[in-house]
C-alpha cells in the first residue's frame, strides 16, 4: 500500500512538472524554505533558486549591507526585478525572501509561474531557529520576538494567498516535502 501511494504521489509530481513550471516557497525567515527547497529540488530533479542569494550576487553585497546602506525600499525594488527574472524560467524550486509577498507584482508573478507554497511556523519556533543568526536585518532590534510577531501579523494576509500553507513547527524536512507533494496531488489530480 505504501509503495502504491508513493508511486501515485511521484506520478502526480511528474504530471505537475508538465502543468506548472515551478514550485515557489514563500514564508517568514526561519520557516525552512532553504532546507525544504534544496531537498525538494533534488527529489524532483529541479534547480534550487534562492532569490536572496541572487540579490546578493546582483548587488555584490550582503542583504544586511543593502538594508544598512541603501534601505529596505531599494532592496524591495531589486528583489522585484530578480523575482521577475527568475519566474521566467522553468523546473525550479524557488525560495523567496520573507517579505517578497508584500508586493502585488511579486505575488502575481509567483501565481503565474507555478505552485505557491507558504511555509509557516509559530513565532516562538521561528525565534528559536534564528536567534543566533546575525544576517537578519529586520530583526536587529531590542525585542526580536515582538518584531517577529509584528511582521508575521502584517504579512499574514499575503502568506494566506498561497496555493498551500504548511506549518513546519513540528515537522521534519522530509515530512514537509511529503506534504507539499501531497498538496500538489490533491490540487491537480
Amino acid at each position: 500500500a505504501f509503495t502504491s501511494a508513493r508511486a501515485r504521489v511521484q506520478g502526480a509530481v511528474k504530471r505537475f512538472s508538465t502543468m506548472f513550471k515551478n514550485i515557489i516557497l514563500t514564508g517568514f525567515m526561519g520557516v525552512g524554505k532553504t532546507s525544504v527547497g534544496t531537498q525538494l529540488a533534488k527529489d524532483l530533479a529541479y534547480t534550487f533558486v534562492d532569490t536572496d542569494t541572487l540579490i546578493e550576487a546582483d548587488q555584490n553585497m550582503a542583504i544586511t549591507a543593502i538594508f544598512a546602506k541603501l534601505g529596505e525600499p531599494y532592496f524591495r525594488e531589486v528583489e522585484a526585478k530578480i523575482i521577475q527574472e527568475v519566474m521566467g524560467r522553468e523546473n525550479q524550486v524557488v525560495s523567496t525572501g520573507g517579505g517578497a509577498v508584500i508586493r502585488d507584482e511579486n505575488r502575481a508573478a509567483f501565481k503565474k509561474a507555478g505552485f505557491v507554497v507558504c511555509l509557516t511556523a509559530r513565532p516562538e519556533v521561528i525565534f528559536e531557529r534564528i536567534r543566533h543568526e546575525t544576517h537578519r536585518p529586520l530583526l536587529q532590534t531590542r525585542d526580536p520576538r515582538a518584531k517577529i510577531k509584528e511582521l508575521l501579523d502584517g504579512r499574514a494576509q499575503f502568506y494566506a494567498q498561497a496555493d498551500a500553507v504548511i506549518d513546519t513547527s513540528e515537522k521534519s524536512v522530509d515530512a514537509v516535502i511529503s506534504e507539499i507533494k501531497e498538496r500538489i496531488r490533491h490540487a491537480y489530480c
